[in-house]
């Protein structure tokens, strides 16, 4: 049933929906973990990561969750020495340093009204951008039902760059070849679709490098945007489709 009001009502509202659906299709969930951003830290879902699937959750906790991420902000106001610091120098090609200090805690456990919490955790980025000396910083709040047993800072770290790589990796592909950002498609489910399109088109192109090397995203998407023909021998779609088409 189409949900009223704002489109970005309807997505947010939809996404939230369809996420347990979604892993209802991967067969086997226990003792994984599975990330999310803030718009699906949500009860129902942590419930059926847990008791259903025998999954394990780590949510970041934003505003959608108020008297959660208040009580988290409360604890690590005064956060003291970081439980783990990890530092990652700047890259050719990626010129930037980055630091990460995460602090986890228990304490909160048995006071969250959110199920099955086994820590929780305050993570900072600290990022000098070397080109223009810009510095950033940004501090970000996470629940996890992973226990100190099972989990120790240094993982929970881990885990939280793990799910960001994938995050940002995604949307600035999205954004840098399609101008995502910039879209006036807003009528309906326009946008939702485009986007499923447009994530379709892109996993097609990184999908050639399993067995060889392949021309970038935009390289390759500037190719095929100049001749239909391209498109039916990439994706062989014809008896006699080129098969250098695909290199």
């Amino acid at each position: 049933m189409p949900v009223a009001g704002h489109p970005e009502e309807r997505k947010q509202t939809n996404e939230i929906k369809t996420a347990i659906p979604l892993l209802d299709g991967v067969v086997d969930l226990e003792n994984r973990d599975v990330t999310a951003d803030a718009l699906l830290t949500q009860r129902e879902l942590a419930t059926y990561l847990v008791d259903e699937r025998q999954a394990h959750y780590h949510f970041t906790v934003k505003r959608n969750q108020p008297t959660l991420f208040d009580d988290l902000a409360l604890l690590f106001k005064d956060r003291g020495e970081p439980d783990f610091t990890e530092h990652t120098p700047a890259k050719l090609g990626h010129g930037r340093d980055e630091t990460r200090r995460i602090w986890v805690t228990s304490e909160l456990n048995a006071y969250v009204k959110f199920p099955h919490v086994g820590q929780a955790a305050a993570i900072e980025r600290d990022i000098l951008h070397r080109k223009t000396g810009k510095r950033t910083k940004e501090l970000v709040y996470s629940i996890t039902s992973r226990t100190k047993g099972d989990a120790d800072a240094q993982r929970l770290l881990e885990v939280n760059r793990g799910h960001w790589s994938i995050e940002n990796s995604c949307h600035y592909v999205l954004d840098w070849n399609y101008d995502e950002d910039r879209g006036r498609i807003r009528t309906g489910y326009g946008p939702e679709n485009v986007t499923r399109l447009r994530r379709f088109a892109i996993s097609v192109i990184k999908s050639m490098g399993h067995a060889r090397p392949v021309p970038s995203v935009a390289q390759k998407m500037r190719e095929l945007a100049s001749s239909s023909r391209l498109v039916f021998d990439y994706l062989r779609m014809t008896a006699n489709s080129c098969a250098s088409a695909r290199s």
